[in-house]
C-alpha cells in the first residue's frame, strides 16, 4: 500500500500526522511518501486549507484531511474501495 501525506515543509501539523500515521499503521506493509504541495499550484489550491491530508496513491480523489486519529487512520486504509 503507498500512502500520501500532502503537507509543507516546517509544518507542526503534518509532522504530527507523519508520527500518527507510523503509531497507526505499525506492523502494518506501507509506503508513506511526503508530497510537499507548495511546489505545485493545483495542489496548492486543492489542499492548502486542509493540510495534512491522507491519500492513497491509487485512489487519490479519496482523501482524510486533518484532524484525524489513528482509528481514522486505520479505518481509512481499510475501506475496501480503497485496497
Amino acid at each position: 500500500m503507498r500512502l500520501l501525506l500532502y503537507g509543507t515543509d516546517h509544518c507542526h501539523l503534518c509532522d504530527e500526522a507523519e508520527n500518527l500515521i507510523y503509531r497507526a499503521l505499525e506492523g502494518r506493509s506501507y509506503d508513506l511518501s511526503k508530497v510537499d504541495i507548495s511546489e505545485s499550484d493545483a495542489l496548492l489550491e486543492k489542499f492548502s486549507l486542509s493540510i495534512p491530508v491522507l491519500a492513497l496513491e491509487q485512489k487519490d480523489e479519496s482523501t482524510l484531511n486533518w484532524p484525524f486519529c489513528e482509528t481514522d487512520v486505520i479505518l481509512f486504509v481499510s475501506l475496501p474501495e480503497l485496497t
